[in-house]
């Protein structure tokens, strides 16, 4: 439980955040969080306005079993399939922490107090799948305040705009580069678009596009050391923070332009840039860095609960952190590109990386689900 010391420092920093225009989302989520109230605790003492989970995230959840034990007999009994077995589980999760998250959505006019829940990530490279994962996904949690997860692969930006035609408000993952982050607004204006056409309201729809942060910086400082030089070494810990901050000026002009202004006249929503992958990897940078250089207005950090307490704890947000750096930003990749790192290939590399580290994850979860069925006397396949 959280100290009275502790609730009042983390008014602090964590409030502070928010009133700069960063909305605090927690990145995770188990049955025992929501269960024991430590998450309507985290909404109500740290700031807390949203939810995200991924395929690993729910792997370490129900993998453990803990919390699930009922459920898990029962859909054994049931005779489920091991497949069906996951997302109720998965779904139930999200169901419930969007009914603790419910009065945030309410009091926010639906901007925060989201959960994401992730589209089956073997369906990643699949158009017409993916859609039609997500609307049942949408079905099944059956709450306003969910967001479908959609990863931004090249068959994922037409099923973004399908998904979004049809109302369904979608978090888009997996952004690593700034071309892609350009598609990706690309396709939440023409989903917007087709909601339109459609008669849709578009002031229900809203969005999110995560942008990875600290894997960029894993890849190339790796790079960046194996060179070894005082030029190369002293651009560790740089190229993260340059990629968002591009990807926040990008943002920045698209949604300041001609085709999401006549959209605005409409209701719409701007698809905010969430900024995700924001643990430190690095233990010689300081733990609250990803928090504290991208501070902007409209923006999301979704924190895994260490970086959420860290943050708490010894946060130093002092404004804007984003918008002045523009041009620095730009000076910090070229100076990486002149090394002979090449940006297409580590954010293509990533990205590859990013959809098989979550099938991989999927897969570990369907082996302890199907586990657990047949212990119960139940084939799972």
């Amino acid at each position: 439980m959280i100290t009275v010391t502790e609730a009042t420092a983390t008014a602090g920093a964590l409030r502070r955040l928010s009133e700069a225009g960063v909305s605090v989302w927690l990145d995770d989520l188990s049955r025992r969080r929501i269960e024991s109230g430590d998450l309507a605790e985290l909404v109500g003492t740290r700031h807390v306005v949203g939810v995200t989970t991924n395929p690993s995230i729910f792997q370490a959840a129900i993998g453990s079993g803990e919390g699930y034990e009922e459920q898990l007999a029962d859909l054994a009994t049931r005779g489920v399939t091991v497949d069906e077995a996951v997302r109720m589980m998965t779904t139930a999760d999200v169901r419930a922490a969007a009914d603790v998250l419910r009065p945030v959505y309410e009091a926010t006019g639906g901007r925060d107090g989201r959960v994401s829940i992730e589209v089956d990530p073997r369906l990643a490279h699949d158009t017409r799948a993916t859609v039609a994962e997500a609307r049942q996904l949408a079905w099944l949690v059956d709450r306003p305040n969910v967001m479908i997860k959609i990863p931004a692969t090249k068959a994922g930006l037409p099923a973004i705009t399908e998904v979004i035609g049809a109302g369904i408000s979608v978090n888009v993952t997996l952004i690593f580069s700034l071309e892609r982050y350009r598609e990706v607004m690309d396709a939440y204006l023409a989903g917007l678009e087709q909601a339109q056409a459609a008669g849709l309201d578009l002031a229900g729809i809203h969005s999110v596009a995560s942008f990875f942060v600290s894997r960029v910086d894993s890849e190339i400082d790796k790079r960046l050391t194996v060179l070894g030089t005082d030029e190369a070494l002293a651009l560790r810990g740089k190229a993260a923070l340059a990629n968002a901050r591009l990807a926040y000026e990008a943002y920045e002009n698209v949604f300041a332009g001609d085709r999401f202004t006549a959209l605005a006249g409409a209701r719409a929503n701007a698809q905010r840039p969430l900024w995700a992958s924001t643990g430190v990897k690095d233990p010689a940078f300081r733990d609250t860095l990803y928090v504290e250089e991208l501070v902007a207005p409209g923006t999301v950090n979704t924190m895994p609960e260490a970086t959420l307490r860290a943050a708490a704890d010894h946060g130093d947000v002092r404004g804007d952190t984003v918008t002045g750096g523009y041009a620095q930003a730009r000076a910090d990749l070229a100076a990486v590109e002149r090394l002979g790192i090449s940006y297409d290939e580590v954010v293509e590399q990533l990205e590859q990386e990013g959809v098989a580290k979550f099938e991989v994850a999927w897969q570990d979860l369907l082996d302890a689900v199907t586990k657990s069925l047949d212990s119960k006397g139940v084939d799972g396949e």
